[in-house]
């Protein structure tokens, strides 16, 4: 099993979000896109055993680690964990059918992949979520153009530096990716070490 500090520091701010947003009284479906090693999945999963979670990942140590954190943990409400690259339509994400999910969660995944992904993620998220669905996304983002504090601004420069594709996403560029895909911007959460939570909502045609 692969162990990530960050996903262990942030899994239950997280989770605080989760719980605040998503309804806990009735069976729900989710997709994590990215879920890396598999440690935000089997927690929120034991966390809010309502919601059956499928998890995803394009990098195949990662889809290893995951099933270790399924074995480990006997969670009867996480699926084993798909190959799933998100730059692709939603029609290659392991049989997901449209308006199927309750909740998409993608957690750090926007800034360390290229823009081609995150287009993806709104797009096949506007096409898999039910009506009033939510998609979730967390990490370091840009404000009106801005980066703040500087610690932020030196994260972005290393990513950039390590892939030109990669770097922190300004959020008026995704909610306008969110409104091309039939999603708004409903709320922003403040998160600590200067990441947000982003929530979209699917709207509804009534």
């Amino acid at each position: 099993m692969l162990s990530a500090a960050a996903a262990d520091r942030n899994k239950e701010p997280i989770l605080s979000v989760l719980r605040d947003s998503v309804k806990t009284g009735r069976a729900l479906q989710a997709l994590e896109i990215s879920s890396g090693t598999g440690q935000h999945v089997t927690h929120f999963a034991r966390a809010l055993p309502n919601i059956t979670w499928q998890p995803s990942e394009f990098d195949h140590q990662s889809l290893a680690s995951i099933e270790a954190y399924r074995a480990h943990y006997q969670l009867n409400n996480v699926m084993p964990a798909i190959h799933l690259d998100a730059s692709l339509p939603y029609q290659y994400w392991g049989g997901i059918q449209p308006e199927s999910l309750d909740l998409v969660l993608n957690i750090n995944m926007i800034h360390i992949s290229p823009f081609a992904c995150t287009e993806g993620l709104f797009r096949g998220a506007g096409a898999v979520l039910k009506p009033h669905g939510l998609l979730l996304t967390y990490g370091p983002y840009a404000v009106n153009g801005q980066i703040t504090p500087q610690s932020n601004v030196d994260f972005d420069y290393s990513l950039r530096r390590r892939n030109p594709e990669w770097g922190l996403r300004d959020i008026s560029l995704l909610n306008s990716l969110a409104q091309k895909n039939g999603l708004y911007l409903e709320k922003m959460v403040d998160m600590p070490a200067n990441n947000k939570c982003l929530l979209f909502r699917k709207e509804s045609l009534v």
